[in-house]
């Protein structure tokens, strides 16, 4: 028995490490029971408190020892352990630094066909050397890529090129195929399918750039991106393309950013894209009121118009509300744009979307402020108006339908009472269980018949400080 050891909660509340290079380079080409397989091999390397037999590990995971010892095996291929072939079998778990600096043994038989036809394939333009051929067998083995797929994309390359591509070109555009989980020669074959059926548009696109020689691999696939993945139509590529080779000369990288961005924005169409431009400047002076008012400051605007601006406008909100939603923010210390979005959405979920209805709401809001006011002085209490007072107003009025009328009363018979709030809501609920709806019938329900009037003298008057304040206090209690 060990003389020091970890107890079992103690390996259970602990970690075991996963290299990234593992996860970003391995896991997504490996079969999942494999990966299942190393990760538990892992756990087990910090775990000495366990049986860790080639029996246990194959009972752990349901599976059979041959099941388990061919998983490691697949992983010695890939040079990430090493299976000792003795009885009992024992596995070596390798550092990935060491796989990647380490220099991999290949069968000598395994890649001979492909040597010489990767070789054909450069029509004695230049050789290829010893170190990379060891590139390709390392992308084969490593990312699962069949032979004659990578031979494909090969030739297609030097086609395209019209010249001895070097090999680093070539793994690109083939891990970034394989990445997109093209690794057979039938996907490939697919792939360059799909290219040629848009050569015709592609060079549409080219002519309108101006651009005089054949499509390189990365603008196939660039434009297979805009019409496949994007959904834009070519009428709105060659409608951009046009729009911008105006102003200054345009390549396929920065259209690709343009296109992009127009997608992120869901601007699909020439005319929203046009529309958009069109307005840009008024957007930009927009953007710089905001944040003058919120008190921020951008060199660039183009982000704030992109992330909030146009965000807003297409919520349907007024220009100027956005302006007085920037003030009110930066009165209440919420000084940045993300502050300010959920207080737009707080405004967008009661649907004041322009300054008239923010006015007919304010002045809702602040004649039930006034009428609650009264209340308050009519009980002889001697505060400002609380949310609690707000949400009981809002529930005798709107959920109990109580007649302005009928509060007027209960709060006459509430007045000397202790608690005169609570004296008063438990009257108006005595009132709406009761069906009561007029002050006849409250009278002949208490035997007091004390009447206080209520005024609203709410009308056409300038809001003060407190009251705004008011306003978006009982705003910034919604839920978002």
């Amino acid at each position: 028995m060990a003389f020091c050891k970890y107890s079992t909660e103690f390996i259970a509340s602990s970690k075991t490490e996963i290299d990234n290079i593992f996860i970003n380079d391995y896991l997504p080409f490996a079969q999942p029971q494999f990966v299942v397989v190393y990760i538990y091999g892992l756990y087990l390397c910090n775990s000495t408190s366990f049986d860790n037999s080639l029996e246990n590990f194959a009972k752990t995971l349901n599976m059979s020892e041959e099941d388990v010892v061919g998983a490691f095996e697949f992983w010695e291929e890939q040079g990430l352990v090493q299976v000792l072939k003795t009885n009992p079998v024992q596995v070596v778990f390798v550092p990935l630094k060491n796989v990647l600096t380490a220099n991999k043994l290949y069968k000598p038989d395994k890649y001979t066909t492909f040597n010489q036809q990767a070789q054909d394939i450069f029509q004695g333009k230049r050789s290829i050397t010893k170190h990379e051929y060891e590139e390709y067998y390392d992308f084969l083995e490593r990312y699962h890529v069949e032979q004659e797929a990578l031979l494909m994309i090969m030739q297609y390359c030097v086609n395209t090129k019209k010249q001895a591509v070097g090999y680093n070109y070539i793994l690109t555009v083939a891990k970034n195929w394989a990445y997109e989980g093209i690794t057979t020669a039938l996907q490939v074959e697919e792939r360059l399918r799909a290219f040629e059926e848009k050569d015709p548009n592609l060079l549409e696109i080219f002519k309108v750039l101006g651009i005089k020689r054949s499509p390189y691999v990365e603008e196939r696939a660039l434009l297979n991106k805009w019409l496949s993945d994007y959904g834009f139509g070519l009428e709105v590529i060659l409608h951009v393309c046009k729009s911008y080779n105006k102003k200054a000369r345009l390549n396929f990288e920065r259209l690709d950013g343009i296109l992009t961005k127009y997608y992120e924005m869901k601007l699909m169409s020439a005319k929203e894209i046009d529309d958009f431009e069109s307005e840009k400047q008024s957007l930009y002076s927009l953007a710089k009121d905001v944040n003058k008012a919120i008190g921020v400051y951008y060199e660039n605007l183009e982000t704030v118009v992109e992330t909030y601006i146009l965000k807003w406008i297409n919520m349907g909100f007024e220009r100027a509300l956005l302006v007085e939603i920037a003030s009110y923010c930066f009165k209440n210390s919420i000084r940045t744009l993300e502050g300010m979005d959920r207080t737009v959405a707080k405004f967008y979920k009661l649907g004041l979307l322009s300054l008239s209805a923010f006015n007919e709401y304010m002045g809702q809001i602040l004649a039930d402020d006034d009428k609650i006011k009264n209340i308050l002085f009519s009980l002889k209490i001697e505060r400002g108006v609380s949310t609690f007072d707000r949400t009981n107003y809002k529930i005798w009025t709107e959920e109990w339908n109580l007649p302005g009328d009928v509060i007027d009363y209960a709060v006459s018979i509430s007045k000397g009472k202790n608690n005169p709030i609570k004296y008063l809501s438990k009257v108006l609920a005595d009132y709406h269980e009761k069906g009561i709806k007029t002050v006849d019938e409250a009278k002949n329900n208490s035997p007091i018949e004390e009447k206080v009037s209520s005024k609203n003298n709410f009308s056409g008057r300038s809001y003060s400080k407190e009251e705004i304040n008011a306003l978006f206090q009982s705003i910034d209690e919604i839920d978002i």
